[in-house]
C-alpha cells in the first residue's frame, strides 16, 4: 500500500508511519464471496492484500457488468470512507486476503496527514481515469482490440503489483468474467482471443499469458499508459 501510494503523491517518514500504524482485519474471502453489496452502509475500506477483485453492477434481468477489475496494492471501496451507501457490489474473483479499515480511521488519517489524503484522492482520480478509458473500450473498439487494450492495462497494473510486466503474466480471469468487462459474449471473447492468437499478438499456456512482442501489441489497440497515470508523484 505505502509504494503504490508513494506513486500517487509524496509522502514523508511521518505519512509512512501513519499508514503502516493503521488499525485493521485481516480477513480472506472464497471466490465469488462478496466483499460488500449495492445497497449497504460500509464502515470499513478494504485493502487488497492477495488475490483480486472486481466490481460489478447487476441489470434488471440479472446481467452482470464488470466494470473494474482490482489487483493487490488496490482500495477497492476508498470511496465508502465518503459516500454513505455503496452503489455497487465488490466481488472476489480469486480466493482474496483483504485488510479491513474502518472507515473513521481513513477520515481521522486523512484530517491529519494532507500528503496522504492527496495521495488517496489521486488514487481515486485515477480509478476514474481507468473508467473512461473502459467506456471508450466497449463503445469504440471492436472485440479483438478490446481485449487485446485490457490485457495491456493488465501487463502495466500487475507489473506496479510485482506480479507480472510486458513480457507476460498470470491471467486469473475466466472468458466468461473476460465477458462481462468487455461487452461481449463468452463464445465471441474466445474466438477474438483465438484471433490475437493467431496474429502472434499473445500466447496462452493455461492461465499464463505472454506477450511476445509488447509494442506490436499496444500498437494493433492504440494502447497508451498516460491513463494509469502510473508515477504521479515525480
Amino acid at each position: 500500500m505505502v509504494r503504490k501510494l508513494e506513486t500517487r503523491a509524496p509522502l514523508d517518514e511521518s505519512d509512512r508511519e501513519a499508514l503502516l500504524g493503521l488499525r485493521f482485519v485481516d480477513r480472506t474471502y472464497e471466490p465469488s464471496s462478496f466483499l460488500i453489496r449495492e445497497g449497504m452502509v460500509a464502515t470499513h475500506c478494504a485493502l487488497i492484500i492477495e488475490g483480486f477483485a472486481f466490481r460489478q453492477k447487476l441489470g434488471i434481468d440479472g446481467g452482470r457488468q464488470i466494470v473494474s477489475f482490482h489487483v493487490p496494492g488496490d482500495f477497492v471501496d476508498l470511496e465508502n470512507s465518503m459516500l454513505r451507501v455503496a452503489d455497487h457490489n465488490v466481488q472476489m474473483l480469486t480466493r482474496c486476503r483483504v485488510a479491513e479499515i474502518p472507515v473513521r480511521d481513513i477520515i481521522a488519517l486523512i484530517e491529519t496527514h494532507p500528503r496522504v489524503a492527496r495521495a488517496l484522492w489521486v488514487d481515486t482520480l485515477i480509478d476514474a481515469s481507468i473508467y473512461r478509458e473502459w467506456i471508450m473500450n466497449v463503445g469504440r473498439r471492436p472485440a479483438k482490440l478490446r481485449l487485446a487494450h485490457l490485457y495491456c492495462e493488465l501487463a502495466k497494473r500487475l507489473k506496479l503489483a510485482g506480479l507480472g510486466d510486458e513480457s507476460g503474466y498470470r491471467m486469473p480471469m475466466t472468458q466468461e468474467q473476460l465477458a462481462d468487462a468487455t461487452g461481449l459474449t463468452p463464445v465471441h471473447v474466445n474466438r477474438s482471443l483465438k484471433a490475437l492468437e493467431a496474429d502472434g499478438l499473445i500466447q496462452r499456456e493455461g492461465r499464463f499469458v505472454s506477450i511476445p512482442d509488447w509494442p506490436r501489441l499496444r500498437h494493433a489497440c492504440d494502447f497508451s499508459e498516460l491513463y494509469l497515470h502510473l508515477d504521479q508523484a515525480t
